[in-house]
């Protein structure tokens, strides 16, 4: 029963992340093309731990954490440099 939720749960995030990565190509302006590569790595994230769950391994576990600090600081540099033009001053 959990491998049937499981497989459920990754199909229906899977279809998230192709919704998601419509918004990035067709997006209309550069917020939403940057909201759109946030939520593709949460999606991504939750594959992650997904399939880790249903492997019944916790190397997939830190491999997730790792796609969350990389998507964390893509982000905050991609704001940066939409608001100022430049990441570095």
């Amino acid at each position: 029963m959990l491998s049937l939720a499981l497989q459920i749960a990754i199909g229906m995030v899977s279809i998230a992340m192709l919704l998601n990565l419509w918004r990035l190509l067709l997006g209309p302006e550069s917020a939403d093309r940057i909201l759109a590569l946030e939520t593709m790595y949460l999606n991504s994230m939750a594959l992650i731990i997904l399939f880790g769950l249903w492997q019944g391994a916790a190397l997939f576990f830190e491999a997730a954490l790792l796609v969350a600090m990389l998507g964390f600081a893509s982000t905050a540099a991609l704001c940066k440099f939409l608001l100022r033009g430049d990441i570095i001053e």
